[in-house]
C-alpha cells in the first residue's frame, strides 16, 4: 500500500474527503517525524511502539571495489508491534 492508496482507505474508512484526509496523514506523518527526531517513542497502544535507534559508527566495505568505508554513526528506527496487530496477522485462516 502506497500514500495515496492509504489517503483512499483513510478516506473510505472515516468517512472524509480525500483531502481532509490527506491532511490528517500528512499531520501524523509531521508529528511523527518531530518526535522521533528528538529521540522520543511513539507509542500506540495495541498496535505497535515505533522506538529511535541508535547505532554507531562501524566499518563496511564497498561492494564494488572491496575498500573498507567508515559509516557515520545515525539514528534509525525499530517498530515493536503491539499484541493486537500481531494477534490480527497471526490468525489461522479459515
Amino acid at each position: 500500500m502506497n500514500k495515496a492508496e492509504l489517503i483512499e482507505a483513510l478516506a473510505v474508512k472515516s468517512g472524509l474527503q480525500k483531502q481532509k484526509a490527506k491532511k490528517l496523514l500528512d499531520a501524523y506523518i509531521d508529528i511523527v517525524t518531530e518526535k522521533m527526531s528528538n529521540k522520543e517513542e511513539v507509542i500506540l497502544i495495541g498496535f505497535g511502539t515505533l522506538v529511535p535507534h541508535p547505532q554507531s559508527s562501524r566499518l563496511a566495505r564497498n561492494p564494488k571495489t572491496g575498500t573498507p568505508v567508515m559509516i557515520k554513526p545515525r539514528t534509525t528506527v525499530k517498530f515493536r508491534p503491539g499484541k493486537y496487530l500481531l494477534e490480527a496477522i497471526n490468525k489461522p485462516q479459515s
